[in-house]
């Protein structure tokens, strides 16, 4: 049978068992609405986080989390008028919207759910509890934050398989079938969207002064640690969003560099030109004017706010006659919604049409002592536990 997709709700198709129901986990940071939290969020992302990247001991958590706490506070209450951060209320609107255009398609067989890495009552743990409690059996991964980094959506991943051994039940896992949707950097209605906008952007503001040689574009990426204890950072995924947008712009307009946004860490080599680089070097080949544009971010949060905003106020300072333009993340405009919704559709279909696989946790256990019990038989057959030696020989080459 052949079921043709649509936009309208279609009758259910045969192949779909109906006591089948998905949530979709859409992830995000999260971010502090109270400055009382900020040094247990920052101790969540320095575990999570820079633990991946940075020599960092644990007991220097604790007190580093807190002395990063007093530097966020001044940098939120004392230089930006008590700046809270949009962030949370902007991934509702995205979760609601996205729920309502799956409602449309599925119905109440599929049910969109936030989860925040590092903010709590939305931890991944607290949620899946929740989606476990409401009867569904499927689950949908789906970080949706920052559009390049698989690095981030490694953390979203670790998070959930964390929550999910915890809520395993003992015989059988209450998961019965789950899908996840990568970063969407490649994805072609995305970058038209991003160029789309910054074509709007200068046709609004900056056409009717300025060449269009005269305007130089940074297009902003999650910034990337050069080396992560051999995990794959993301700078592969950035680098060709920023290409893709690139392509679609560079014929008008031909000042555009890649601007990544960086938490400056000590020690750590990262991503080069950081987003302040990125303006200079444009406006020393001539642009008169620097559109600010954040590609690898689809929700607004304090470094696409605070970060870009110290940028343009650095530079402006050496540049004075500059005219510069801070743009918006994509956020929940109607046709970015309808697209991770769409992204969507493919991965609930598959999951409602499968049968449900049964995992035993129990089975999962036993294998795993089983290849334990091959490799180390016994640790005590006279202190030669390395019955696998290389008699001696030196491979030096």
């Amino acid at each position: 049978m052949v079921v043709t997709p649509s936009d309208k709700a279609q009758p259910q198709s045969p192949t779909v068992q109906s006591d089948n129901r998905v949530a979709v986990l859409l992830m995000g940071y999260g971010e502090v609405e109270s400055y009382e939290d900020f040094a247990n969020y920052n101790e969540q992302a320095l575990n999570l986080l820079t633990a991946k990247f940075a020599p960092v001991p644990d007991w220097l958590y604790p007190p580093l989390a807190r002395l990063l706490a007093i530097f966020d506070r001044h940098e939120w209450g004392h230089q930006h008028n008590d700046f809270i951060s949009p962030h949370n209320a902007i991934f509702e609107r995205q979760r609601a919207g996205v729920e309502e255009q799956l409602q449309a398609k599925w119905g109440d067989r599929v049910k969109v759910f936030k989860a925040f890495n590092f903010c709590a009552p939305y931890l991944p743990e607290q949620v899946l509890a929740e989606i476990k409690a409401q009867g569904f059996n499927k689950l949908l991964i789906y970080p949706l934050l920052v559009v390049d980094s698989v690095f981030t959506s490694g953390i979203a991943v670790e998070q959930v398989n964390k929550a999910l051994a915890n809520l395993a039940d003992e015989d059988k896992h209450w998961v019965e079938g789950s899908k996840y949707i990568p970063s969407f950097f490649n994805q072609p209605a995305y970058i038209d969207l991003m160029a789309n906008m910054v074509e709007e952007k200068i046709a609004e503001e900056l056409a009717a002064g300025f060449l269009p040689s005269q305007i130089g574009i940074v297009l902003m990426n999650h910034g990337c640690p050069m080396k992560a204890k051999g995990f794959t950072s993301g700078i592969d995924e950035s680098q060709a969003l920023y290409e893709a947008v690139r392509e679609r712009l560079m014929y008008r307009y031909p000042l555009i560099s890649v601007g990544w946004l960086n938490h400056d860490t000590p020690l750590i080599e990262w991503t080069q030109p950081d987003a302040k680089q990125a303006a200079e070097n444009l406006i020393q080949l001539g642009a008169q004017a620097i559109v600010m544009m954040p590609i690898g971010f689809a929700t607004e949060n304090h470094e696409t706010l605070l970060d870009v905003h110290h940028v343009i106020h650095e530079v402006h300072k050496s540049h004075p006659d500059v005219t510069y333009v801070q743009m918006p993340c994509v956020n929940d405009r109607p046709e970015f919604l309808e697209m991770v919704a769409e992204w969507a559709n493919p991965q609930i279909e598959a999951l409602l049409a499968e049968e449900a696989f049964e995992v035993n946790p129990a089975l999962g256990q036993e294998r795993a002592k089983r290849f334990h019990d091959l490799f180390e038989p016994d640790h005590h057959h006279n202190g030669h536990s390395h019955s696998h030696s290389h008699n001696g020989h030196s491979h030096s080459h």
